[in-house]
């Protein structure tokens, strides 16, 4: 399979899932869920999170997660058996414009950092309702890449990367701040939200969130930056590590959702 805009693996699942897990835990809480439920994941990658909904519904609930990529699916449904929850827990191929599920079969439905990949989240958004039961809960977290920002000399070079990161490297770079819009615009109620900034003060890491050799060969292929404009911001972000005031933040928008009757 060619990898699409903004593709990872599942070591950087893992990174992101370490760096977010209050996130995670918040996601959960808004859904308001219970032992015995049935809920699903959109995007559930390698299984993180629908592992840890089956902690919440336990043996009498069901979670079900879906992905685009049959790798992840592979791997996630590993992980369920190795965690001993494989009766309950189930993995299938699936696209989040069109979910293989009934309507109203769930009592609550989540995604997260999904929607920043999507050419049509309305689309998974309305999905994501459908399959959910009237008075269920739908959540989505995802990023506002066009919040991200450094501390460095070189502020032109990086809004320059930065953007062309959010516009060009993922599908939907902006998800984060339209999710409101598009809560209130699918009909759900009792629409709330959240907003998280996230701190990063390691280069290496914030180099491995925004996939930066990648976006460096590509944003230098498109004459989005210069060679020589690259080495000073890189040098910069490398002087700043070495002194200890390396700063980058960045938000994430966190909306819920109930499905009105």
């Amino acid at each position: 399979m060619n990898a699409p805009k903004g593709y990872v693996d599942t070591g950087y699942l893992q990174s992101m899932a370490d760096f977010l897990g209050r996130l995670k835990k918040r996601t959960y809480e808004c859904m308001q869920i219970k032992p015995g439920d049935k809920v699903l994941d959109v995007g559930c990658g390698s299984g993180i999170d629908t592992i840890a909904l089956s902690k919440i519904v336990g043996s009498t609930g069901q979670v079900f997660g879906v992905d685009y990529d049959n790798d992840m699916i592979s791997e996630s449904e590993r992980y369920a058996a190795k965690e001993g929850v494989s009766a309950w827990v189930k993995h299938k191929l699936a696209d989040a414009t069109s979910l293989p599920f009934d309507t109203g079969h769930f009592d609550s439905c989540r995604s997260e950092r999904l929607f920043q990949h999507l050419l049509k989240p309305v689309l998974a958004l309305q999905e994501m309702t459908r399959v959910t039961k009237i008075g269920g809960t739908v959540v989505v977290l995802d990023t506002d890449w066009g919040m991200l920002s450094l501390d460095t000399a070189e502020v032109d070079v990086e809004r320059r990367l930065f953007r062309f990161f959010t516009e060009h490297m993922l599908n939907n770079g902006y998800a984060g701040r339209q999710l409101y819009r598009l809560f209130k615009e699918q009909g759900l109620r009792n629409v709330s939200f959240e907003v998280f900034p996230m701190v990063n003060t390691s280069y290496a890491f914030s180099r491995q969130i925004i996939l930066a050799d990648k976006l460096e060969k590509e944003a230098l292929a498109k004459n989005i930056i210069t060679e020589d404009e690259l080495r000073r911001f890189q040098k910069d972000g490398e002087q700043a590590d070495a002194n200890g005031v390396f700063f980058t933040t960045c938000c994430l928008m966190l909306v819920c959702g109930q499905k009105a009757g």
